[in-house]
């Protein structure tokens, strides 16, 4: 069945979802699993010198990129490869067509059939140069995709279950990023603003692992840091915390496990520690987003981190939060891309209802077209009688320009002066 594709190159995570355009009524956006973790895939790409790459998680950081989609743009390349010989420049531009490329192929391979259309959610910051620059990377690479915002493709995801008669706030709160945006009904970007020094979902796992490293003391911080056994807890311990972040979005209570040379231990958390050490930057983000979007009839929360109940209870207004808001983007790429190859949704043909149009019920009285009744049965109606009209004395019409002159200026406002009274 023919289907198009919308895909979201994050920060951290690449996600895809497809609309299918046979079949009757509007077609649910379909998130599509691409191997990776939550449905996604990491956003890296680990290049080897003869050219190849692989999409996945980080390999050796020499070869490996990452977050390269909000660098589209930069005129600084990312350097992959060697220091000295054999590295490669490599524009952000060029890397996210790489991965927008390998989803399409693996959603091709998937589908049995290429997408009749591709739409690409990009940061609402991208100027008509990044656009055009990322334009250029996917025919490079054999993609024919339109550009839509981020913030645009939340709010076609919103208007596919709920109908928006004014303008919607889109508050986006993801692992890396934070943005505030107003899209109006026409799905027009009105105003956007990108949190360049405002805390993210990694920021909060790193409160998480202060917490961690409080609770133990010299536990943690006499460990050796050269020892590769310690850098392998690190990094397992903020894998557990940011694990602990995603429980407490559910629980009021969890706990980190610390493996210690000397043993395991279990640091506890409450959900009311952790909305402590967040809250000065929560109620930053949220002090913007009220400027930015001051006197929205609705806002809808975006990203992996506006899961986490602090920021929907401090999020002033009307507020919508989905049950996987990590995926309302793609899905309202997909919903686009519909949107580009199809037309708007038009509300369905009216079914006929006119009994004048049916003459084989047996249930009507006089069915139309079943009385077989010869014309000379039917007579003409008499004449009706004359009537006599008396015109009616009509008051004098007033020009415009009559009407005007009958103006006055009263206390900053003008109102109709009457002639007779001299008001």
């Amino acid at each position: 069945m023919p289907y198009v594709l919308g895909v979201d190159v994050g920060t951290t995570r690449t996600a895809a979802a497809v609309c299918r355009l046979g079949g009757t009524g509007r077609a649910e956006p379909e998130p599509v699993g691409l191997g990776g973790p939550g449905g996604g895939v990491a956003s890296a790409l680990n290049l080897a010198p003869d050219g190849a790459f692989a999409v996945g998680e980080p390999g050796d950081p020499r070869w490996t990129a990452t977050g390269f989609s909000r660098r589209v743009g930069d005129t600084v390349p990312i350097v992959l490869g060697p220091e000295v010989d054999g590295a490669q420049r490599c524009p952000a531009e060029e890397l996210t067509a790489l991965m927008v490329m390998w989803v399409a192929d693996q959603v091709t391979a998937r589908e049995g059939e290429p997408p009749a259309h591709v739409v690409l959610a990009h940061p609402p910051g991208w100027g008509s140069h990044a656009k055009g620059l990322m334009h250029r990377a996917l025919r490079s690479v054999g993609v024919e995709a339109s550009l839509v915002p981020e913030p645009v493709a939340a709010a076609e995801n919103h208007a596919f279950s709920r109908s928006f008669a004014g303008s919607l706030g889109v508050f986006s709160l993801g692992s890396h990023a934070f943005g505030a945006s107003v899209v109006g009904r026409g799905f027009e970007l009105v105003n956007a603003v990108e949190g360049v020094d405002q805390a993210a979902g990694v920021d909060f796992d790193d409160a998480v692992f202060s917490h961690v490293r409080t609770s133990l003391g010299r536990s943690l911080t006499e460990l050796d840091a050269d020892d590769p056994r310690t850098r392998g807890l690190f990094g397992r311990l903020r894998r557990d915390c940011e694990a602990a972040k995603r429980v407490l979005s559910g629980a009021v209570e969890t706990s980190i496990p610390v493996h210690l040379p000397s043993g395991p231990v279990d640091v506890p958390i409450t959900r009311a520690r952790f909305e402590e050490l967040i809250r000065p930057s929560v109620d930053q983000a949220v002090a913007t987003f009220a400027r930015v979007a001051a006197g929205v009839e609705m806002t809808v929360l975006v990203g992996g981190s506006a899961r986490i109940p602090l920021v929907a209870a401090s999020v002033p207004g009307r507020v919508v939060l989905e049950a996987a808001p990590e995926t309302s983007v793609v899905k309202g790429a997909a919903l686009a891309a519909r949107r580009l190859v199809l037309g708007p949704d038009r509300e369905p043909e009216p079914i006929e209802t006119s009994i004048m149009v049916r003459d084989d019920d047996p249930l009507l009285r006089f069915p139309v077209g079943g009385l077989d009744a010869p014309d000379a049965e039917f007579t003409a109606p008499p004449p009706r009688p004359p009537v006599d009209i008396t015109p009616l004395d009509l008051p004098e019409r007033r020009s415009v320009k009559r009407v005007v002159r009958g103006l006055a200026l009263t206390g900053g406002q003008r109102r109709a002066r009457d002639p007779e009274d001299g008001r």
